[in-house]
């Protein structure tokens, strides 16, 4: 886990349970920290003991870029080749226009959508 520049709490963290691996971003998800998000994603999903479905919870991102997409697409294929789903949950109204405006949004499940 690596902390966020002003010593706030981690930018990524993972929560392990019986049913699904929950991953927690926050803050900004750019070139400087998409690799936060990848390394946590591969380390978690290529467990042996991984549940199958893996929870990217965005509720506190307030950006990202391309390579924090590259992220989470990368750690989608990943998951499925170790038979394990990834699901987006909170994802900002910016970040479900960057997976429309690239047509990721058609890859993963998402859940609690801006404005639901």
């Amino acid at each position: 886990m690596a902390d966020d520049q002003a010593g706030r709490a981690p930018l990524v963290r993972v929560e392990t349970g019986e049913q699904s691996v929950v991953v927690r971003v926050g803050g900004e998800i750019d070139i400087d920290r998409a690799s936060m998000l990848r390394d946590a994603l591969h380390k978690a999903i290529t467990q042996r003991d991984c549940p199958n479905e893996i929870v990217v919870d965005l509720t506190e991102v307030t950006f990202c870029d391309s390579s924090g997409l590259n992220a989470l697409l990368q750690g989608r294929l990943t998951a499925l080749e170790h038979s394990r789903q990834v699901r987006l949950h909170a994802p900002s109204t910016q970040v479900v226009r960057l997976l429309e405006l690239t047509g990721a949004e058609q890859l993963f499940p998402i859940t609690a959508r801006p404005g639901s």
